[in-house]
């Protein structure tokens, strides 16, 4: 690898999983980069790069996806949450599919998690060199709006990073990195529509107008940043990654096929660009 190279890392709730396949096949093939910038299930996903731990993120989510207490209407009507947090966030990581937290934290790239700031109504971008201290900053990057609690964390409210940046490739433009890999888990020419109106928003955030209108002009910021993407892609100047196939798999996804392909898919496409990727990389 020559140069400073980052990869961003789009969310997308289960569509995630074409990410988890891509990862895989980079860890497989030493691909490697210096940073990365990941939002929501992009970071959830994500950071089974830097703790090296290749079908992590498939085999949980096999396993548990049909549990009630990890994901679903079960765990939003107990707890508030449409992720269980106990389940998610103690018991996954720390006994029923083990973080690799040591290997996290020695492992040389730097995770940057985008949250969204209720107060604010813009993103964070939070370096987590340590999981394990700082894993409310996964889980606040998760955190979907209207079906979680805001996170508090050191006295601020945050939410799913996806909401103010939901690729933040115009932030990692401003690091000046020398190669840029994007990994989106929406395919070729889709473009996001607006489907929440301004008072349901309110109903939800009306102490929170920074954040109401950050949601409202959320498929703004994301057709924007598509544009701006796909201008750099066709100048070579970046490598894009997206699903070659348009594939029915929703946010919460239960039904294990689909899991399953959606991370097939990530697989394949993956291995079908890996020497275009080797060849960018080594310029």
């Amino acid at each position: 690898m020559s140069g400073k190279t980052t990869l961003i890392l789009e969310g997308g709730g289960m569509r995630g999983l074409y990410s988890a396949g891509v990862l895989d096949i980079f860890m497989k093939n030493n691909i490697k980069v210096n940073s990365i910038y990941a939002v929501s299930a992009g970071a959830l996903f994500g950071l089974n790069y830097k703790s090296r731990q290749i079908g992590r993120a498939l085999r949980y989510n096999l396993k548990y996806a049909n549990n009630k207490n990890y994901m679903g209407l079960y765990s939003l009507l107990t707890t508030g949450n449409i992720m269980n947090k106990e389940f998610c966030f103690n018991k996954l990581v720390y006994e029923l599919d083990k973080l690799d937290f040591e290997t996290y934290k020695k492992t040389p790239v730097d995770f940057y998690a985008t949250v969204t700031n209720l107060g604010t109504g813009r993103a964070e971008y939070i370096k987590i060199d340590d999981a394990k201290k700082d894993m409310e900053y996964f889980r606040a990057s998760g955190s979907m709006p209207f079906v979680s609690k805001a996170i508090n964390i050191n006295g601020n409210l945050y939410l799913d990073g996806g909401i103010s940046d939901p690729i933040p490739f115009k932030k990692v433009l401003e690091t000046k990195p020398e190669k840029i890999i994007v990994v989106l888990t929406r395919p070729a020419g889709f473009r996001k529509k607006n489907l929440h109106p301004r008072a349901f928003y309110k109903l939800f955030y009306r102490k929170f107008p920074n954040f109401i209108e950050a949601g409202i002009n959320r498929h703004k910021t994301y057709n924007e940043t598509l544009d701006l993407i796909e201008k750099y892609e066709h100048e070579g100047k970046i490598i894009v990654l997206r699903p070659s196939k348009v594939m029915d798999v929703k946010r919460v996804e239960k039904d294990t096929a689909k899991l399953q392909g959606m991370y097939d898919l990530g697989v394949s496409d993956c291995l079908n660009k890996l020497d275009e990727i080797k060849e960018y990389l080594k310029r």
